[in-house]
């Protein structure tokens, strides 16, 4: 047995996931980076307009990849380059997506993959207040200069899983899964014209066909929390929401109400403050990992890094990495007008 795989990261052009706009892949063969490969590409047509979120993030604009291949005629190769391994990645649900939807709008079929999480991963085997690709980077010891180069990120990414493996003295990655007592995740081979569309490619055709999907504005004020919803007892255990208490703070583009129904949908738990049950904690108002470091935080927030401190294990999210987990969307100008024109909001009001 030998710690072989490749570590793949996405790019997309905009909310939707099968946009892909750049992607970065990293090839391990016996636990040694030996091969890597990064291309830019146009998305799919009809998902290739480029949002002000997205291009903020990674950088790339329509300019950068206009005359280049589309994502369905560069998949030969990037199918090619990854062959029969197994697929790492950092959030795996998204970046697995990301073929899959982009496949299915370009109408092409797509193979079967058995795939590596880093974030669930990291979750098990590292304890820090943030699985972000940052700080799980860190923690390997392959700290990440540019993050969102998706080049950089794939390596990031398998220099995590490559320590995590020696970590458990796992030699592969199925020993490494089977170690932690967890089945390998997989994703089956399908096709657009026989099997059903995934539910992020259902949606973003509805949203084409009907013009353009509406934008949620920014709002100041108290949020309203809504129900609690109970988790969904049919969810995928291996999708990283499953089992985990969710707790939401500051402004999200999306109400809070729908975004606990969302959570629930994968298994989690939502519920309105942080207590020692809290497992996970979103942050809204264009909160990146950094602003750990920095101070800039909410009460909740505070709280969650006074009990991480404690022992508890606890992880601090952006909306922008919970939107990919439950393949939502961030609506480019509710993002703008939070981040570039913050409407004034009193303290005590930043708190929930």
């Amino acid at each position: 047995m030998s710690l072989d795989f490749t570590a793949i990261d996405f790019e997309t052009a905009n909310g939707f996931r099968g946009s892909p706009c750049a992607v970065g892949l990293s090839k391990v063969r016996g636990g040694v980076v030996v091969e890597e490969a990064s291309w830019l590409m146009r998305p799919p047509e009809n998902h290739d307009h480029f949002d002000h979120h997205n291009v903020r993030i990674h950088g790339i604009r329509s300019q950068d990849v206009a005359g280049l291949p589309r994502f369905g005629e560069l998949f030969p190769e990037i199918g090619a380059f990854i062959g029969g391994d197994v697929l790492a990645a950092h959030n795996a649900a998204f970046d697995l997506g990301v073929i899959r939807s982009g496949l299915e709008v370009s109408g092409l079929a797509g193979p079967a993959y058995d795939y590596a999480c880093t974030v669930m991963l990291s979750r098990r085997c590292y304890s820090l207040v943030s699985n972000s690709l940052p700080y799980a980077a860190e923690e390997a010891g392959v700290p990440l200069v540019n993050h969102h180069d998706a080049a950089e990120d794939a390596r990031a990414c398998a220099g995590i899983l490559i320590d995590i493996a020696a970590r458990n003295r796992s030699h592969s990655i199925g020993e490494l899964y089977l170690s932690l007592g967890l089945a390998l995740p997989h994703q089956p081979a399908f096709d657009p014209r026989r099997d059903e569309l995934s539910k992020a490619t259902l949606t973003a055709l509805a949203a084409l066909g009907a013009g353009s999907a509406p934008s949620r504005p920014f709002q100041s004020g108290w949020p309203e929390e809504g129900a609690n919803p109970m988790p969904n007892a049919d969810a995928e255990p291996g999708h990283p929401l499953y089992g985990q208490t969710v707790v939401f703070t500051g402004q999200l583009t999306m109400a809070r109400p729908e975004a606990k129904v969302r959570s629930a949908e994968f298994g989690a738990r939502p519920e309105s403050r942080v207590t020692a049950r809290t497992t996970l904690l979103v942050v809204g108002d264009g909160f990146v990992a950094a602003d750990l470091r920095s101070g800039r935080l909410t009460g909740k927030a505070k709280r969650v890094l006074e009990l991480h401190d404690r022992g508890q294990q606890i992880e601090v999210l952006s909306e922008g990495e919970f939107l990919q987990m439950v393949g939502g969307h961030m609506p480019a100008s509710s993002f703008a007008a939070s981040r570039l024109y913050p409407v004034p909001v009193h303290r005590e009001q930043q708190i929930f």
